[in-house]
């Protein structure tokens, strides 16, 4: 008596893309596998792939089979490729629109009572480094238009966030609290990203996040000639230079002490000033006068020429007294 081998099981293709990737994008394994499908189905009438799928010859039915009848129509060895729509994991209130369907499929393999087809997840596109930020902008443009308080804003209603947050962004690095640092970095790119949706909306000279993005990427390209370019350079202070010299080149300034934001933090300004004065070779000594004001110029002005950061030193000093001041009032039984 002759036996008949069973047929194949067949193969599920969970067909995923990036919601991030301009659709028809695909890496060639998945149009070769969506090519050789017995059946493509999606439930989404709207998938963004769609269009380019029809166009490429390619039939998309538009179906959500449970996991029972997904494995009963891959019987005989045929392959069923399902389009899960992108991006809904990331949004709010969305779950992965697989999740339900893995599921089932999990709990009839573990049921031992049905002859499972292969199952293959296939990335047909990847998120590239960055990716991530048009999510920002995206979610920016809604809040922009969408929140009472938030569309109403200026650029000088918001400049004062800024600077909180930078400084808050200086706290997470000395601090040294990795969970703090991103999300404080996450905090001073969302004011980058709020003040570039503004200046869309200028009636006069309106620039994009894209065209910050752009004029950024120009400065560090020719800024930068011993990586994009012919110079070399073997240290840092070769770099400095480099960097100094485009910047100067770029600026055609006057005066060494353009472009010193005067409204910087004291010691900061001071030390930034000694700064341009050095690299510009001048000699120009810290003012002399009574008061403590000139007292604390001319220890930033020595702090500079020792390669001291006198904010730096005395925000480290300043947290080094917040401390004593703390064990001061623990010995004293509490805060007064």
């Amino acid at each position: 008596m002759t036996h008949e081998a069973p047929a194949a099981p067949g193969r599920i293709v969970l067909l995923t893309a990036s919601h991030r990737v301009a659709p028809g994008l695909l890496s060639w394994p998945a149009w070769q596998t969506l090519h050789a499908a017995d059946r493509v189905l999606c439930a989404d009438p709207g998938h963004p792939q769609l269009p380019y799928l029809r166009e490429a010859g390619i039939t998309v039915e538009q179906a959500a089979p449970g996991a029972a009848e997904l494995v009963e129509a891959c019987a005989g060895g045929r392959t069923v490729v399902v389009l899960p729509t992108p991006g809904e994991s990331d949004r709010a209130g969305g779950g992965d629109p697989s999740r339900a369907l893995t599921d089932g499929l999990a709990a009839l393999a573990g049921s031992g009572r049905v002859r499972m087809p292969e199952l293959e997840l296939l990335p047909g596109s990847y998120d590239l480094p960055g990716a991530r930020l048009l999510d920002l902008v995206q979610v920016m443009d809604r809040i922009r238009v969408a929140c009472p308080w938030s569309s109403v804003r200026t650029h000088r209603e918001l400049a004062k966030y800024a600077i909180e947050e930078a400084y808050e962004l200086v706290e997470a690095i000395e601090d040294g609290s990795r969970e703090e640092l991103r999300e404080e970095l996450g905090d001073v790119l969302l004011q980058v990203v709020f003040h570039a949706r503004i200046a869309e909306e200028e009636p006069e000279e309106p620039f994009s996040i894209d065209d910050v993005a752009g004029t950024i990427v120009e400065k560090l390209i020719h800024r930068h000639p011993h990586v994009f370019g012919d110079e070399t350079a073997e240290t840092p202070e070769d770099v400095k230079a480099h960097w100094l010299r485009k910047k100067a080149d770029e600026k055609r300034r006057a005066s060494v002490t353009d472009g010193v934001p005067l409204g910087q933090p004291g010691l900061a300004l001071a030390a930034k000033l000694a700064s341009r004065v050095r690299t510009a070779g001048l000699e120009v000594a810290p003012p002399g006068g009574e008061g403590i004001g000139y007292e604390l110029l001319a220890l930033a002005v020595r702090a500079e020429a020792a390669g001291v950061d006198p904010e730096t030193a005395l925000r480290a000093a300043a947290r080094t007294y917040r401390d004593a001041i703390h064990a001061a009032e623990q010995r004293a039984g509490g805060t007064p």
